[in-house]
């Protein structure tokens, strides 16, 4: 089976993860994807293919040659991002000629050249897009499919290879995807997460990151009476985003720039909430951007009074350089594998990050290579 025919499959499970949930995984539908995958690997031979109870996929492939070599592991997830919806997605292959895409002319759905002047580079190719109304989850169902296809040909081909391990894990578009990985258990001396990104993309280096929530406490009083009485939440909100550098967000910032991305709000008069993602490749300036929005939260509590903001940061992962670069030949294997399959590596920041940032930190150099996508988590994805 190829690749495409693989991702068409598994692009019909529903697999969103949910932020807010406390399970493992934190959605019942991620485990349906878990289960067909594990039977797919059996299928394949590899008789170890097994889901653990929180919901990783597990499986190894025996070396056929006594020459010693490193055991090599590839890591991909199964779940997809909220922004946009992942029922009934209605994937197909366009062949692309040109200009922009009617994806929906019913709802009149078009990816413009205008808006994503890249698309114009694959004229001449053949692109999987959806219905314009979900995502198609080439983040990171991409990924497994290109795993599970090498895997096939390595088997038919009878091809010299040491021990290979492969792993699809679950929530890691909500930050959770390495939380229970068995690392010892992978048994892995390096691996690479498929994981997003054009064709020659490798990526070694990554946003170090954090979550930001904040709680503004306000005073509701009838505005008729409300001189030098009413504190209003959601006033006070707005006050502190306009305090944030306005250049450093996601919509102005490219390469190593760094971030404060408001990717939640919600307040009435009594009460507020803002959620905050921090980003920045520098671990100084990283640290440095946490600090300035502790300051700007403390500026207005001095103002508002004590207790008025309450803020919780909280790092998710760092950037995984410091723990690959040590291992040059982990980039070096991948650059020479690129170049015999034709390929030119593309060596750039991951502009946010993958399973490999934090895996790399737990014992396991995990850099990431490319899918062949673009525009993930959204409806003009392809």
């Amino acid at each position: 089976m190829k690749a495409y025919e693989r991702f068409l499959k598994y692009a019909a499970y529903p697999t969103m993860s949910n932020g807010d949930s406390e399970t493992v995984p934190s959605t019942e539908k991620q485990l349906k994807l878990a289960e067909a995958l594990r039977r797919e690997l059996n299928a394949l031979g590899l008789s170890d293919a097994r889901v653990d109870r929180y919901g990783y996929v597990y499986a190894s492939l025996p070396a056929n040659t006594e020459r010693p070599v490193n055991t090599i592991g590839f890591i991909a997830h199964m779940d997809t991002s909220s922004e946009a919806s992942d029922e009934n997605i209605k994937a197909r292959i366009v062949d692309y000629t040109g200009g922009d895409i009617v994806l929906n002319e019913e709802k009149n759905i078009v990816t413009r050249v205008s808006d994503y002047p890249y698309l114009a580079d694959y004229a001449g190719q053949q692109l999987i897009v959806s219905d314009g109304t979900t995502l198609i989850g080439a983040d990171d169902k991409a990924g497994i499919a290109e795993i599970m296809t090498a895997v096939e040909k390595i088997l038919t081909s009878g091809m010299p290879h040491g021990e290979i391990r492969i792993a699809f894990t679950p929530d890691e578009e909500i930050g959770r995807g390495a939380d229970h990985f068995d690392v010892a258990g992978f048994g892995a001396d390096y691996a690479y997460t498929v994981d997003g990104g054009p064709l020659g993309e490798l990526e070694y280096e990554n946003f170090n990151a954090a979550g930001a929530h904040i709680t503004v406490h306000g005073v509701s009083i009838h505005p008729g009476s409300a001189k030098d009485k009413m504190k209003n939440a959601a006033l006070i909100a707005f006050e502190l985003n306009s305090l944030l550098p306005p250049e450093e967000i996601p919509s102005k910032t490219e390469g190593y720039e760094g971030f404060y991305h408001l990717v939640g709000l919600s307040g009435t008069v009594e009460k507020a909430s803002m959620e905050y993602i921090v980003r920045d490749h520098s671990r100084e300036l990283f640290e440095e951007k946490k600090r300035f929005l502790a300051d700007a939260v403390a500026l207005l509590s001095r103002k508002y009074g004590e207790g008025t903001i309450l803020l919780t940061v909280k790092d998710q992962y760092y950037n995984m350089r410091e723990q690959v670069e040590p291992y040059p030949e982990v980039i070096g294997k991948a650059m020479q594998a690129m170049r015999e399959a034709g390929v030119e590596p593309i060596v750039r920041p991951i502009r946010g990050g993958t399973d490999g940032a934090r895996l790399s930190y737990m014992g396991l150099p995990c850099p990431n290579l490319f899918t062949g996508g673009e525009n993930y988590h959204g409806r003009f994805e392809y």
